[in-house]
Parts: structure tokens; sequence; C-alpha cells
């Protein structure tokens, strides 16, 4: 695949990408910061890694999302942060 190529994604990373790409609070921008894979190169993986059907509920339920787009979020969207997610930092998981 090349997305997985281009950026040098290993199992670990694809995983993380698909579970923000899931998250409606998480915007494309905030994957392009952490690992440099486009908005459009998302889509591709999420296409690649997802069966069908539950690729076209994912991509009708985020296109158009403004939480999904930094730029469309109004101020009143902050960051959010799930309770179980783990501290990153310096681009490294910590462990709990």
């Amino acid at each position: 695949m090349e997305v997985i190529e281009k950026h040098q994604l290993d199992e670990r990373a694809i995983d993380r990408i698909v579970e923000m790409a899931w998250e409606d609070r998480t915007p494309f921008e905030a994957i392009k910061f952490q690992f440099g894979v486009t908005e459009k190169e998302v889509i591709q993986l999420m296409k690649n890694q997802m069966k069908l059907r539950n690729w076209k509920k994912w991509r009708a339920r985020v296109q158009g999302r403004k939480t999904k787009h930094a730029f469309l979020r109004s101020d009143e969207v902050g960051r959010f942060k799930c309770a179980m997610q783990r501290q990153i930092t310096r681009n490294k998981i910590s462990k709990r």
C-alpha cells in the first residue's frame, strides 16, 4: 500500500491512525501533525484497512463533520482526550 510505504508506517502507527480517524473529535489536521498523513491519505488508508461496508458508513459519518476539520470547528469544541488515552510524550506513548 503506497500510503504505508510512503510514510514508512509500522503496524502500531497504522492502528493509531485508524483509531484517531474513527474518533469524531480528532481532526484530520491532528493526524497530519503527528504522522504526516494527509486527509486524503487517511481516507485511502481507512478504505484499505476496513471492510467496504464499514468504510462507507465511516465515510458518510465524517464527511463534512465539523469536528473532523479544524477550520470548521467552533471555539467551543476544545481538545478531547479520552480518560483511557495514554500520555504521549515526544511522539511516544508512555506506559501506565
